[in-house]
């Protein structure tokens, strides 16, 4: 390999000879020379604390040393704790180099910000949302300060790939080039992350025009060793408190897990990730109780978006300081890239939503010299004569070793969804770019955002139906010269100080029976009326949705014990179902990992295994994907959640009764045959379209401006984001039942 230090800039050599360094890692050396080229897009992907922000900022500040006359590097994070903390990191290189780094959010100093308009020049920091707000308010001061800008850095990139505030970003890279002039001779971008899947589809979504040239430099894998385990609990219920207790109490087997993490990690500091918010407070309420019954300082400490500023960044600064045990429990806050130093394990407490997901976290573990520990804990319910075939599958605790094994063996990781049209962040970004500019013709706007910029799923029609809806709304106006303007209402919108974050949590809708408020659900996954969902440990039948009040009108249903895992409300991809499939069919839960066969489930766990993989070789679930089992219809696909839902919607517009939950649709009161025959239609009649489908969903305002959609575009949108209707008739077709 040759070394590439000598092309750094010398006062950046010298930072790093001070910081004890023998040599860079392989990733800061490969990046040094695509970087300073200038000719090249770069991704740099590698595991966390791999060295990926030095990567991107020696050869990126070597490359303005001594430039003064504008902002050279504009670095772009998804959180502003992450903001702080790289302005810390960068403090001590900037200060060797002479040079400037302004943080710039919300919560930033006004005397740095007024410092940086007076005199802009180094880097400047800052959060998507922060640079829209200069983009509209000042564009004048932005083309004068970032007139010499020489690379976008962007931290965090897997945070960002496929969602709506993804494009927001994509679209503030193109309009900021567009307007500095810079289409010809576009600004390099530089994206770091430590998770990324298919790395085509990675690649592209950097800059969808194709209009540069993109390089990867991956890390090596990390050779430090891996020790992990899934602990399984029987879930014992009483009849009692499934009646009387809903969301706010803890599952009897919640109770023993807390108990557990007390036993194991106390003394240390460790990562505890909950998944729910609920469930963060829950467990960190009763590590926080045992102890204080034990007579011992609190080292368990809860961490979610709803704490204070203060509360997080407290824990935070103990865990950096590494003083005292800390153990933090929570939600995906702690899964980006905050420096919180390294912790000595990791605890997953219920599945992981993602592969993905799973690999970031584990990142956090591992000190130097020391071994990654992993942790899964993972409780199924004690079975019954009237539990759900869900459970007796044993398919959460199946959803996490597949997981393992796509992580650990495949190195597999969800790839970006590409088939989402983000019309909601369109209609923002339209709205957004006439403000900065005053006025833009529509032709503009249409090569702006969508021929050459990250909406290219949007067609000319669909561009056409949005801004007549959105004129008719009042929320642009056409003037006499053909320019598109803000109307009133686009006014109020834009003027708003809500308006420049593209992204809300799902909305909160409440459970109500018989006119009392069981809690609230985030509905980001499918419910139309007459399904069942499964609520604080019960199974109820969906009456009514009232989108006006947000609120889901229940009634009690009588279909027997209701699985306790349900989804996480996250959309669960084909690989991981299909390599459930296959872990069953093998009969076998060991992963091989190189030369080793790992040996990675305690004795409840592996015993709930085998007591899943019993009910899936007595329902021959490796031949029939359609059976009968007690009083209902199951098809189990094995296959990610768009098909699962297209198929329950599909059966739902055939009359069925049917519901979906992990994966498994569940069909009352309906015969084997009729379903067959029903599946069979499917397959040769008209494809009804992913938009048809969507017009049976009532709750599809998912995103924060779909309120503003026409109801085509709506169903246009929701479709792309929840069915696969060509992928569904096509894995009906390829099941040997239908040949």
């Amino acid at each position: 390999m040759k070394d590439f230090f000598q092309h750094l800039n010398p006062a950046a050599q010298k930072w790093v000879y001070k910081q004890g360094w023998a040599e860079l890692r392989s990733i800061q050396n490969d990046a040094i020379l695509p970087i300073l080229s200038e000719k090249t897009d770069v991704i740099i992907s590698a595991s966390t604390a791999a060295g990926k922000t030095e990567a991107a900022f020696l050869p990126a500040c070597s490359a303005i040393a001594g430039e003064e006359d504008s902002f050279g590097i504009l670095y772009i994070s998804p959180l502003k704790a992450l903001i702080n903390d790289q302005y810390r990191r960068l403090e001590s290189l900037c200060d060797i180099m002479d040079m400037k780094v302004t943080p710039w959010h919300g919560d930033s100093l006004q005397s740095k910000k007024k410092h940086a308009r007076q005199n802009p020049q180094g880097i400047l920091l800052i959060t998507p949302e922060s640079l829209e707000s200069l983009l509209i308010r000042d564009s004048s001061w932005v083309k004068i300060a970032f007139e010499s800008l020489k690379y976008i850095i962007i931290d965090e990139y897997h945070a960002f790939i496929g969602s709506e505030r993804g494009n927001h970003l994509q679209s503030l890279m193109n309009r900021l080039e567009h307007l500095l002039g810079r289409f010809k001779n576009p600004i390099p971008r530089i994206a770091l992350s430590a998770t990324l899947g298919d790395m085509d589809s990675v690649m592209q979504y950097l800059r969808p025009a194709g209009t540069f040239k993109c390089s990867l430099i991956s890390g090596a894998q990390s050779k430090s060793s891996l020790k992990m385990q899934i602990r399984g609990y029987i879930n014992h219920v009483t009849e009692e408190y499934n009646e009387d207790e809903f969301s706010n109490t803890p599952l009897p087997a919640d109770i023993q897990i807390a108990h557990d993490l007390y036993e194991l990690l106390r003394g240390d500091s460790h990562l505890v990730f909950a998944n729910s918010r609920q469930r963060t407070e829950h467990i960190a309420v009763k590590l926080s109780e045992l102890c204080q019954e034990n007579l011992v300082p609190n080292e368990f400490f809860p961490h979610h978006g709803s704490l204070s500023k203060e509360l997080r960044t407290e824990l935070e600064s103990r865990l950096q300081k590494d003083m005292l045990p800390t153990t933090a429990i929570c939600t995906m806050t702690l899964e980006l890239g905050i420096d919180i130093g390294k912790v000595k394990s990791v605890c997953q407490v219920t599945a992981p939503h993602s592969v993905a997901s799973l690999r970031q976290r584990l990142g956090r573990s591992g000190r130097r010299g020391e071994s990654a520990i992993l942790r899964m804990f993972i409780s199924e319910n004690e079975l019954n004569a009237e539990s759900n075939i869900i459970d007796k599958l044993r398919i959460e605790l199946l959803q996490s070793i597949a997981m393992l094994h796509l992580l650990l063996r495949d190195k597999w990781y969800e790839p970006p969804d590409t088939e989402k049209f983000h019309f909601s962040t369109l209609l923002h970004q339209i709205l957004a770019t006439i403000a900065q500019w005053g006025g833009v013709r529509a032709e503009q706007l249409w090569e702006l955002l969508c021929q050459s910029g990250p909406f290219n799923k949007v067609t000319i029609e669909h561009f056409k139906v949005l801004l007549t809806d959105m004129g008719e709304k009042h929320l642009i106006s056409q003037l006499s010269s053909g320019e598109l303007v803000l109307a009133d209402e686009g006014e109020k919108l834009v003027n708003h100080y809500t308006f420049y974050a593209v992204f809300n949590t799902p909305e909160e809708y409440r459970i109500v029976v018989d006119g009392k408020t069981l809690g609230t659900l985030p509905v980001d996954s499918l419910v139309v009326p007459e399904q069942h969902i499964v609520f604080g440990g019960r199974r109820w039948k969906v009456k009514e949705i009232n989108i006006e009040k947000k609120v889901i009108y229940v009634i009690s249903s009588k279909g027997g014990k209701a699985p306790k895992f349900g989804g996480s409300g996250i959309s669960i991809h084909d690989r991981v179902r299909q390599e459930m499939f296959r872990i069953y069919s093998e009969g076998d839960y060991r992963i091989n990992v190189g030369e080793n066969r790992l040996e990675f489930l305690d004795t409840t766990a592996r015993d709930l295994f085998y007591e899943g993989l019993e009910v899936f070789r007595k329902l021959q679930l490796d031949k029939n994907f359609i059976i009968r089992h007690g009083n209902h219809i199951y098809i189990i696909p094995w296959m990610g959640d768009k098909i699962i839902n297209t198929l329950t919607v599909l059966l739902i517009k055939f009359g069925y009764r049917a519901s979906c939950f992990a994966g498994v649709i569940e069909v009352e009161n309906s015969k084997l045959s009729d379903i067959s025959e029903s599946l069979q239609e499917i397959c040769s009649m008209d494809k009804p379209g992913n938009a048809k489908l969507a017009e049976f969903i009532e709750n599809k305002q998912t995103e924060k401006y779909d309120y503003l959609l026409p109801e085509h575009l709506l169903n246009e949108g929701y479709g792309a984001k929840a069915f696969d209707i060509d992928s569904t008739v096509n894995w009906l077709i390829n099941m040997t039942s239908y040949e």
